[in-house]
């Protein structure tokens, strides 16, 4: 078992280790506050491969359950605000009280909508994430920030809301599709070019699916960064290298390119921006380039500017005029820029 504290004001654990699903219930029974009901979140297809198993725990365990029956189809359409109402339907229907306790079963998009739901019915309820995806597990679990997305943009609508506790089960990785796998490569890869030795160790990694370890790194350089800027006006920041570019791509298809391909689409636009601006060893941009490559993630961006400016002048890092970009200089060496309007072309590489 690896633990990894997270320092924020209400500090928790993420848990890393084969197994953990079998062990949720016992892991929710031992938080400080036991809740009284249990409500689940997960989506259409998630459900029906852990869902079952992790009732049966909670109510051996004695849990009343409520779950989640609407279950969202999979996929980010469902980080809506019609998706958020119906959320919150049935939470009022479960009569669920600030005693109470959500799980979120899934992804990072279920992790977004129940934690979203979490931090605003009642003005806040606790809540324990279950992520079963690599992208999850390596980012969107970590860190407290929960959202929704809006016709305008990615992630326009949100709240920070610490979990309560965080449980990661490698094991849970075996039943996802390999363009799921290498959705989470995208974030994994992002993640590791802001840390020298996590991206040494990527590169000496030869196997198909992560593994504690590797997944444990990730997070620990997550939570690092956490700890020192909860509320992402900071250092925090740095862990957006690639989603300026990254969430306008996202947007611009209609959301058919997944977040972690975007990511690797924006780090290596960035990357290559940097290195023609003379900021970015060449050096660094042949490695991610082989990275990328290795795990089948395509490098090329398929939109023009104009097409994403839009997009870019929306997120959530811009202000008056300008926009906050993560410009690599090296691996495991990033810094933050405010870049103009007129001046951001310039970095769509």
């Amino acid at each position: 078992m690896i633990r990894i504290p997270v320092k924020t004001e209400k500090p928790y654990e993420v848990l890393v280790a084969e197994g953990l699903l079998q062990e949720a219930a016992a892991r929710i029974t031992a938080l400080p506050q036991k809740p009284g009901k249990v409500f689940l979140v997960s989506d259409q297809r998630v459900y029906p491969l852990y869902g079952p198993r992790l009732e049966e725990g909670l109510q051996a365990a004695g849990f009343e359950l409520r779950f989640c029956r609407f279950a969202p189809p999979a996929g980010e359409a469902s980080k809506s605000l019609a998706a958020y109402q119906q959320l919150l339907s049935a939470m009022v229907q479960a009569q669920l009280s600030r005693e109470d306790l959500v799980i979120a079963l899934g992804g990072g998009v279920t992790g977004d909508l129940a934690g979203f739901a979490a931090a605003t019915y009642l003005r806040g309820l606790p809540w324990v994430q279950i992520p079963t995806t690599l992208l999850a597990m390596i980012d969107a679990s970590v860190g407290g920030k929960t959202a929704l997305n809006l016709p305008e943009g990615k992630n326009l609508l949100g709240a920070f809301h610490q979990p309560a506790q965080v449980l990661c089960d490698p094991a849970l990785l075996a039943t996802l599709p390999a363009e799921e796998i290498k959705n989470g490569m995208g974030e994994l890869i992002k993640t590791a070019f802001l840390d020298e030795g996590l991206w040494k160790r990527l590169e000496a990694w030869e196997g198909a699916l992560p593994g504690a370890e590797l997944i444990a790194r990730a997070i620990q350089v997550k939570a690092a960064l956490v700890a020192q800027d909860e509320t992402d006006r900071g250092p925090r920041r740095l862990l957006n290298l690639g989603h300026s570019i990254g969430h306008a791509i996202e947007a611009a298809s209609a959301y058919q390119i997944p977040h972690g391909q975007a990511v690797a689409m924006g780090l290596g636009s960035i990357t290559r921006a940097a290195v023609r601006q003379g900021l970015c060893e060449g050096s660094a941009l042949a490695r991610l380039e082989a990275m990328l490559a290795r795990h089948h993630l395509n490098q090329d961006n398929p939109f023009k500017v104009a097409d994403l400016l839009p997009y870019m002048k929306r997120d959530k890092k811009a202000g008056s005029g300008r926009l906050t970009l993560v410009v690599p200089r090296r691996i495991g060496g990033c810094e933050l820029r405010e870049v103009s309007w007129a001046e951001l072309p310039d970095w769509i590489g």
